[in-house]
């Protein structure tokens, strides 16, 4: 199911014979990072919940090799919802969306990739009747921190999350 394409790069949902492949490049992307405070890391399992029933997840291959992939999380009313974070009522929790995790390898930086993603899952969580959209950034990450203000995001705090590493925590109110 082919969402866009970007020049000679395919973008498009993926399945969980995907997720291996997810896995290994984030593995290898993140190897490369400066500090592991940059990134928090996901495993399998959390690649396989999301490709379906809590949130998809969208990737980007060239010549059929995946080179960058983008979550968006479905959290529901779990403990993970960020909408809380945020002070969103307990009963509006299920209308939240996270743009999560999102790994580009370098071969293919620069290419606008982060803001296709973004818009891709912004229309994709307001097809669902999502009605807000969270993200969050690691201060030093300056190109996520671009993109998310460029998509109409708002930095609305930085704290310690994901076992305590710092974030500045973004969102949006979408509209359907």
């Amino acid at each position: 199911m082919r969402s866009m394409e970007s020049n000679d790069l395919e973008i498009y949902r993926v399945g969980h014979q995907d997720v291996e492949r997810i896995r290994e490049l984030m593995d290898e992307v993140i190897s490369r990072l400066p500090a592991q405070e940059l990134f928090a890391m996901d495993d399998e399992a959390y690649f396989h919940e999301h490709i379906e029933e809590k949130g998809e997840i969208f990737g980007a291959f060239h010549d059929g090799e995946l080179v960058a992939y983008s979550v968006l999380a479905f959290p529901g009313i779990s403990e993970k919802n960020l909408g809380r974070e945020f002070g969103v009522p307990e009963h509006e929790l299920p209308y939240v969306a996270v743009l999560d995790s999102t790994v580009v390898h370098e071969s293919v930086r620069g290419r606008g990739l982060q803001r296709q993603f973004h818009e891709l899952r912004e229309k994709s969580a307001r097809e669902k009747g999502f009605l807000y959209l969270y993200s969050t950034a690691h201060p030093d990450n300056v190109p996520s921190i671009i993109n998310l203000e460029a998509a109409g995001f708002i930095r609305q705090f930085t704290r310690p999350m994901y076992g305590g590493k710092i974030r500045h925590c973004y969102s949006k109110r979408i509209l359907p």
